[in-house]
């Protein structure tokens, strides 16, 4: 049985002055689709009922006639065609048929359906898994594992679940896709403070819905994985570095990319005199007031955490090997409206069209400016569009800049979407134009006991040293040890280049599911939360046929992964993030994109939709 949180709203006991006055700070297109939708009224599907001079009395006279609570019944569920006109006339352009069951399933318009849950006891029973790590995905794991019944046990290295989000407690931390999209599909949150929520408020999310779906039960907490071993009949040995052994049917690596603090291979850095940190590994005991401060990385760690610190520290030096691309989003450190906030909360479906509104407005329309265009010729863009992209968010970083002698360091000289670009509301070069703040384009020679030396040979004194340089992305599923069939090692098997069918499943590791596996990285759009979902989906999907066929094992056909891996590099050399010359966590050290997903988000939705038989040897 599904265990979906139902879509009721709170009770409405407002006066009609004081809905009137939220109403006049609503999301209009969001507001127009859910009358539309409370209605069945396909005639207010019109540009003139989109005016706010109709819309809102319209809208107040919906809320006055509705009752106290609101739930919605079966019969409100919408046909897709009916959602298709909604969804066209809400962005006023085309939305391709391709796209509706997608976002109709993120926008929780589709009927449950109990897919999981019809297995005999005995058959779920004898099916255990685990599930490695209790951060997002290791949360949505558990989920839907509970939901069909079938045992598992989440270890988890931390005392805490979160994740990346307990992990990292750096001043200025937050998440970088919209608030009201970063949330699973299924349990949405009304009461997010900001438009980009801050650490604490996403950490207390994932805490919510753990405890609101009794999860804690099953989550070992402070138990690290020290090694997985096949044996034989579909089961694998788990060891915790603690010594601890059990027996499953199957694993799920939900331990995530951002995890591990890669500290900067620098001579010296060992020696440093002061108090050295990474940004993932904070201490909030350090007191950086009056502190001559050196910052390492510019990437999007430093880009949250410097602005935050500068007001405290004496002076603060920041190290840059290369410029971020700065895109605009004004509303970056924005509250959330509380008129707004009302209407998520009480008006039946505006917080599903809000959420569909965000998703399409960050979906897969920034794909097609970042596609290689073989026959172009410039050397810091990859297309024409790049190219317009390029200079329009060059101008925009360039008329923030009062201290011109900044200007140079602050344009990047490679085409945007070959890094992670990073949202701007214009914090981040006004910290740098500071008069107690240096940036800083040289590289670091070495570091000694007071501080950095840089390659010209000048000096940096520095009282506290942070590295905001990212993580061991690369070390998939580092540092466990796999051992999968006939004895072998899943790091051996991958050396440098990881490789997954779908990025989840490997030849030789039957059984064994990885979650934000190779390739699944999105960079020009949507939310990692929606990834994670279509690929606990499909795992769902193989499990479930696991027991509906009595199979004892399942992976993937050497063929299948090869033909997919081939296709999967092959386009990610057709897009910025993969072009010669320019290196980024994406990258291995040879240069192939390890990390990325090359095509349209409703790609890889309809490619994990459902599991294909036939790409799968079954014992």
């Amino acid at each position: 049985m599904r265990i979906d949180i139902p879509n009721v709203t709170e009770s409405i006991t407002a006066s009609g002055s004081e809905i009137e006055s939220v109403l006049q700070r609503a999301h209009l297109r969001s507001l127009h689709m859910a009358l539309v939708q409370i209605t069945r009224d396909e005639s207010l599907l019109t540009s003139r009922h989109s005016e706010r001079e109709t819309l809102i009395p319209l809208a107040l006279s919906v809320i006055e006639s509705m009752p106290g609570v609101y739930q919605p019944l079966d019969r409100d569920m919408l046909g897709a065609e009916f959602v298709h006109k909604m969804m066209q006339t809400m962005v006023q352009g085309n939305v391709p048929k391709e796209y509706v069951p997608m976002m109709m399933q993120q926008m929780s318009l589709l009927k449950p359906v109990n897919k999981y849950g019809d297995h005999p006891a005995s058959c779920s029973t004898d099916l255990k898994v685990a599930v490695i790590g209790a951060g997002m995905s290791g949360i949505l794991a558990a989920i839907r594992l509970k939901e069909a019944g079938i045992p598992f046990v989440v270890y988890e290295k931390n005392s805490e679940v979160g994740g990346t989000w307990l992990e990292n407690s750096y001043p200025g931390c937050r998440v970088d896709v919209p608030s009201h999209f970063y949330c699973y599909s299924f349990a949405p949150n009304h009461d997010w403070s900001s438009n980009f929520s801050p650490r604490n408020e996403l950490l207390d999310y994932f805490k919510s819905v753990v405890d609101k779906y009794d999860l804690r039960q099953h989550i070992q907490f402070q138990s690290d994985i020290k090694s997985i071993e096949y044996i034989k009949n579909g089961c694998w040995n788990l060891t915790t570095v603690e010594g601890k052994k059990e027996t499953f049917r199957s694993v799920i690596s939900a331990v995530g990319q951002l995890n591990r603090p890669k500290l900067p291979d620098i001579k010296g850095l060992a020696d440093f005199g002061g108090c050295l940190l990474h940004s993932a590994a904070w201490d909030e005991h350090v007191n950086l007031r009056g502190k001559k401060i050196v910052v390492i990385g510019s990437g999007a760690s430093a880009f949250q955490l410097v602005p935050e610190i500068v007001d405290k520290a004496r002076h603060t030096s920041v190290v840059q090997r290369s410029a971020p691309w700065l895109f605009p989003t004004p509303d970056y450190h924005d509250e959330v409206d509380i008129g707004h906030q009302w209407l998520l909360k009480h008006l039946p479906y505006y917080a599903n069209w809000y959420r569909f509104w965000l998703f399409w407005t960050g979906c897969d329309a920034f794909l097609e400016s970042l596609k290689v265009d073989s026959n172009w010729s410039g050397a810091r863009s990859v297309s024409a569009a790049n190219e317009k992209l390029r200079k329009s968010v060059s101008e925009y970083m360039a008329n923030q800049i009062h201290d011109y002698s900044l200007l140079e360091k602050i344009i990047p000289n490679y085409p945007p979407g070959a890094k992670r670009p990073l949202r701007d509301n214009g914090r981040w070069l006004s910290a740098l134009q500071r008069d107690n703040v240096d940036l800083i384009t040289e590289s670091i020679s070495q570091v000694t006991a007071e501080g950095i030396q840089l390659k010209s040979g000048s000096f940096v004194d520095a009282d506290v040293i942070i590295c905001a340089t990212g993580f061991q992305a690369d070390q998939f599923l580092a540092p466990m040890e796999i051992i999968g069939r006939d004895g072998l090692s899943l790091h051996d098997f991958w050396g440098n280049n990881p490789q997954a069918y779908l990025g989840m499943t490997v030849p030789n590791f039957p059984n064994l599911f990885c979650l934000y596996g190779p390739n699944t990285n999105l960079v020009h759009g949507g939310s990692i939360i929606f990834h994670s979902e279509c690929q606990i989906n499909y795992i769902m999907n193989c499990l479930s046929e696991l027991l509906d066929k009595g199979h004892r094992s399942m992976e993937p056909r050497m063929e299948v992964m090869d033909k997919f891996s081939e296709r999967i590099e092959q386009a990610n050399n057709k897009r910025a993030w993969g072009v010669p010359g320019v290196q980024s966590w994406y990258k291995n050290s040879e240069g192939r994109v390890t990390q990325n997903w090359p095509f349209r988000l409703v790609d890889y939705w309809s490619e994990t939709s459902q599991m294909k038989v036939e790409d799968y040897i079954w014992q």
